[in-house]
């Protein structure tokens, strides 16, 4: 019976008539209180159950670049990458020679079952002469049956705007952003590209998912989905659409919106029904077992399966969809007295609406942003170079109501430095009062920003667990990450180096949407 209704997930997920059983029972005393606070995620996307034990926190980009080289040279059955781009440089390459040798060796078995799936960002993985397209056609015309290579190209960037706004500016209007790394059943959620700077000295966030088939199902339908509805690229570097999708700039901007939406909310939706009837198989088989002499060892057994959850959390306001932004609102507004949430930006910038839930919160916050010597767009020509200055202008105000406010005891700004390196971590770690380390994370591609929320594609995790490894490893990384940091005060806007332009002043409202 559950096999069947398993199959049928799709049809129940469209109809939406499935009931709502608790997305989880509690496993432990600890756990019943995280169930308590977290269960209305489950409303909103699917609950995956993980053992904790299976999560590994990297901390450095040259542990992430090394891991996905290894998973990649060993994978068997799929390689399913997305980012904003794929970088020229030499330890790029090296990485798609790792994808030629899994392919290669795929080959040489009698079942060649390796598919290798590439989504990224149309307009920053085709700017210059050697970009990212050029990279992978050597991948598509040797292994046209095996590779796949879709480029995201936003709805937004059409018609007229499409002709006249001129490269890499183009990339403002509205770009793919999601950064999920996929080998077999395991999987790597960042907010890290595929470039040599994320692989070297620019510090991110990682987390590795390892054999949790599951979520890295999820994420490969995810992927799928927003590839089905982008330009493919072919082995002669032309690109196409699918047979039956719009065209996202030359076909009708309401229909293609509907239509990606559509493909992208079923595999959502199927998901959410299928775990929730999951769920209430998995308490029907409990009830049925309460009597039994064997119910404690049962129990003991399965104590660490049920440990930790994961909500992946999808925001793509272009199709239409928005719960990313649902879910991080309502934490934030539920963030009460007895916690204390540790938020960090490499582009710190929040929207008006996150913006007011934290200044008008109950809970403390210790928000870690860019130096400006650490931001990205640090040393860079032309205007790009007068970002940071707009990120400290933009701080600054922040700051100045954070005073207004009164609220200097409860709101903590602090500034990453680290020489030599550039600052591109995101997400936010929560701790309840009474305990030393964290409980939920929020970690994947979303910077809390206008651009984030509204024009870009993004998708991150909510990892709630009771995990004291995991626990521990997440303490861990958000302690590193704030070691290297001072806080700001009124005087830090006095140094010279925070010294704002007034033309870079008068800018900054007009184009903060932007970056």
């Amino acid at each position: 019976m559950m096999s069947s209704l398993l199959l049928l997930a799709p049809l129940l997920a469209e109809a939406e008539v499935v009931p709502a059983p608790p997305p989880w029972p509690p496993s432990s005393p600890g756990m019943e209180g995280l169930h308590a606070r977290f269960h209305w995620m489950a409303d909103h996307v699917p609950a995956f159950r993980v053992p904790g034990a299976r999560v590994h926190v990297l901390h450095s980009p040259e542990e992430f670049y090394q891991v996905m080289k290894a998973r990649i040279k060993t994978a068997k059955s799929r390689v399913v990458m997305a980012s904003l781009y794929l970088g020229t440089g030499p330890l790029e390459q090296d990485l798609v020679d790792c994808m030629k040798e899994a392919l290669e060796r795929s080959q040489s078995s009698s079942n060649p079952d390796l598919k290798v799936s590439l989504l990224l960002d149309y307009t920053r993985g085709s700017r210059g002469k050697n970009n990212s397209r050029t990279m992978l056609l050597p991948l598509l015309q040797r292994f046209p049956a095996q590779v796949r290579v879709s480029l995201y190209h936003t709805p937004d960037l059409r018609g007229l705007l499409r002709l006249v706004v001129p490269e890499r500016f183009n990339e403002t209007i509205g770009v793919q952003h999601i950064k999920a790394y996929l080998f077999d059943d395991s999987l790597i959620i960042s907010g890290a590209n595929l470039s040599d700077s994320y692989f070297t000295n620019r510090q991110d966030r990682y987390v590795l998912l390892e054999n949790c088939g599951e979520v890295a199902d999820f994420f490969a339908d995810l992927v799928g989905a927003v590839g089905d509805v982008s330009l493919q690229l072919q082995p002669d570097d032309s690109v196409h659409m699918l047979d039956g999708m719009v065209h996202p700039y030359k076909g009708n901007r309401k229909d293609f919106s509907a239509l990606a939406r559509r493909r992208i909310m079923e595999v959502v939706n199927t998901a959410r029904t299928r775990q929730r009837l999951l769920e209430a198989q998995r308490t029907l088989d409990e009830e049925a077992q309460g009597g039994g002499g064997e119910r404690g060892g049962q129990e003991e057994a399965s104590g660490s399966d049920t440990d930790t959850w994961v909500f992946p959390l999808v925001q793509m306001k272009p199709l239409g969809i928005h719960l990313d932004e649902q879910v991080t609102e309502r934490l934030l507004t539920e963030a009460g007295g007895d916690s204390t949430v540790y938020l960090t930006s490499g582009y710190f910038n929040l929207t008006r609406a996150y913006m007011r839930l934290v200044l008008g919160a109950a809970a403390d916050y210790r928000i870690l942003m860019a130096a400006p010597e650490v931001n990205g767009f640090f040393g860079a020509k032309g205007v790009a170079g007068a970002i940071p200055a707009a990120y400290v202008h933009l701080a600054r105000q922040f700051y100045s109501k954070v005073c207004q406010l009164g609220q200097q005891s409860r709101v903590h700004l602090h500034e990453y430095h680290r020489a030599d390196w550039t600052f591109h971590a995101k997400g936010l770690w929560y701790y309840l009062d009474g305990s030393d380390r964290p409980c939920l994370t929020l970690i994947g591609s979303p910077n809390f920003g206008y651009r984030s929320v509204h024009r870009d594609l993004e998708a991150q995790i909510a990892i709630v667990t009771e995990n004291e490894e995991l626990q521990a490893e997440l303490q861990q990384e958000q302690e590193m990450l704030y070691k290297r940091s001072t806080e700001v005060s009124g005087n830090t806007f006095n140094q010279p180096n925070r010294y704002v332009k007034l033309w870079v002043k008068l800018v900054t409202p007009l184009i903060k949407n932007f970056f």
